[in-house]
């Protein structure tokens, strides 16, 4: 009957009726249920998603004598999460997924999975877990139950996570799917993700056009000032780089990334100590040497070396000394 008013109306009728049914709640949790999902649609309508999401949170889904179905609360868990995300409130998102993390596992509705899913990859789109993220969005874009439209919003989602993640072998594999999907070339970024998975270097006026296609939180800044874009194709460019050059200089890496010498040698110093590029840094002579040391193999044949030498000289004490070295073989076997 509410919903059939106008919506100022209801909003003002609902909200009068929680606070004169809030002393005895227990005896109408189902008109308080009512009530709270009718005001959550209509804050939300007005564009208030936080208000609509703390309206439904007060839904006792967990303490109240009523037993609610279990898809019933995922699917009320899952809808405060996607409020929240809305307003950007990733923690508060998490929080309530979690709760849901249970009862999806139980449950037989594939909606109420799908939208699960896609929860918690805006859930890593937001906390910067790129990887995941994009791991989650492409596994949406291939979910049959989609329509297109959906598809390609999943597959988008997964491409600009992709480009956002961090260099190295996981990305590489991102790379590598995405690059093979037909579906990709269709796409607006679809330029830079070619650009990523031939290992070519990207210039900055094409980090600009992709940037103006990201969303507002994967526009953020990290500590050094610089924005999660940058900060990507900086570590994309070293490891392409890295397949052009044996060595470089740090002052002559910062001019052609366009970052200072000190900020160039940091990002190439964490890639090398998280194994996501392979390389050295001579710090003395501020240089970055890129591959692997091959320290086993030079041991190996050094320790070749001395034991053609030490062949060598039994052999010459054996020509010069034979009666020496008779008893002296004699006396280690029989020593053994």
């Amino acid at each position: 009957m509410l919903s059939s008013l106008p919506r100022n109306e209801s909003k003002h009728i609902a909200n009068y009726a929680l606070a004169k049914i809030q002393p005895r709640n227990i005896s109408f949790e189902d008109q308080v249920t009512a009530f709270r999902q009718l005001l959550a649609e209509i804050y939300e309508c007005e564009g208030d998603c936080k208000q609509a999401a703390n309206i439904l949170s007060g839904i006792p889904l967990e303490t109240s004598q009523k037993q609610y179905q279990n898809d019933f609360k995922l699917k009320t868990y899952i809808k405060i999460a996607e409020l929240f995300l809305n307003e950007g409130d990733s923690a508060q998102a998490e929080i309530n997924l979690s709760r849901a993390a249970t009862l999806e596992k139980d449950s037989k509705d594939q909606s109420l999975q799908i939208k699960y899913r896609a929860a918690q990859a805006r859930i890593w789109d937001f906390k910067r877990k790129f990887v995941e993220a994009a791991s989650k969005y492409y596994e949406l874009s291939l979910n049959s139950r989609l329509d297109e439209t959906e598809k390609n919003h999943a597959l988008n989602n997964a491409l600009n996570c992709t480009v956002l993640a961090p260099a190295g072998k996981q990305r590489s594999r991102l790379l590598a799917t995405l690059f093979k999907d037909e579906r990709c070339q269709k796409l607006p970024a679809f330029s830079i993700l070619e650009k990523m998975y031939l290992e070519r270097i990207i210039r900055t006026d094409q980090v600009k056009e992709f940037e103006a296609i990201l969303q507002p939180h994967q526009k953020a800044t990290t500590a050094d000032g610089s924005t999660l874009l940058d900060r990507a194709v900086i570590e994309h460019n070293l490891l392409a780089v890295s397949k052009l050059y044996n060595n470089i200089r740090f002052d002559e890496l910062g001019n052609l990334f366009d970052i200072s010498a000190q900020k160039a040698e940091k990002i190439a110093s964490q890639m090398i100590s998280e194994e996501r590029m392979n390389g050295y840094i001579d710090q003395i002579g501020s240089i970055v040497h890129f591959g692997v040391t091959q320290c086993l193999p030079t041991w190996n044949k050094q320790m070749q070396n001395l034991c053609t030498q030490v062949n060598f000289v039994i052999e010459k004490i054996q020509q010069n000394e034979p009666e020496w070295s008779r008893v002296a073989l004699a006396t280690q076997i029989n020593s053994n």
